[in-house]
Formats: C-alpha cells, structure tokens, sequence
C-alpha cells in the first residue's frame, strides 16, 4: 500500500525560515533509512504557503486566493511517500522521523484504482494511466 507523510508547517516554515543543519542532517539519516529499506517513492519540503495560492470550487465557480493563509495547522509544510505492507508499518517510519516538540505528522493511505466500487471503475476504464499507476505501485 502507498502511504502518505504530511509534515505540517509551522510558524518559522511558513516565514521562510529554513531548517536548522541539525535538523537537514537528521533528516537526512531519516530519509536514507527509508531509501536503504527499499519503501521511499518521493519526498519533498513545499515552499511557504506565501509563495502559494488556493483554488476553491463553489456555485461552479472558482476562486483563487494567494497565500499566505492564516491557519499554518492546515497548511502542509513537506510530504514523503513510502510504499509499505501495512498502515502499522507506515505508523513505525513516521515515529522515526525527526520532528519539533510538538509536530505533527498526518499518515494517510493513497486511494487506489482498485478501491473505487466497480460502476466507479468502469466510469474510469479510459483512463488507463489511473489504473496502471495505481498497479504498479503496489507491493
């Protein structure tokens, strides 16, 4: 199963302010562990939400607000994508990661094509890639 890490943001994150080397060097071991498990797809920090903009759907309409947005508890500050056999797996990578006193780490399992009900899936039976991404990703 695929599983998502989402590294809040906080407060210096969302001014700008760029890690400590402690905490690169830390993260650094972090991800060379995952890597070296053989279970990382993909990890990246995300600019401050300042830097960013949001694209809301009401009434059929859209409407974009720039950032920066004043709740940083709903804003993500970094992801990390790890392929694993179980959420409990997933739980042990996120309570390795180094993290400020009080961060919080979201770990959330990726919808995949096969978790759609079947009318779901024949609806998006042209779309191939869904399907073939989805199958190739798992372990």
């Amino acid at each position: 199963m695929r599983i998502m890490g989402l590294l809040k943001a906080d407060k210096e994150s969302e001014a700008g302010v760029p890690p400590s080397p402690e905490l690169m060097q830390k993260m650094g071991k972090f991800i060379e562990e995952i890597m070296k498990a053989g279970v990382l797809s993909a990890t990246d920090g995300l600019q401050p939400s300042s830097k960013g903009k949001r694209v809301r759907l009401s009434e059929g309409k859209f409407t974009v607000t720039d950032g920066p947005f004043p709740e940083t508890k709903e804003v993500v500050g970094g992801y990390w994508m790890i392929q694993v056999k179980s959420k409990e797996e997933a739980v042990e990578w996120a309570s390795r990661c180094p993290a400020s006193d009080n961060e919080v780490i979201e770990v959330r399992q990726v919808l995949e094509f096969a978790d759609f009900p079947a009318d779901v899936q024949k609806a998006a039976a042209k779309f191939p890639e869904m399907q073939a991404q989805s199958g190739q990703q798992r372990r």
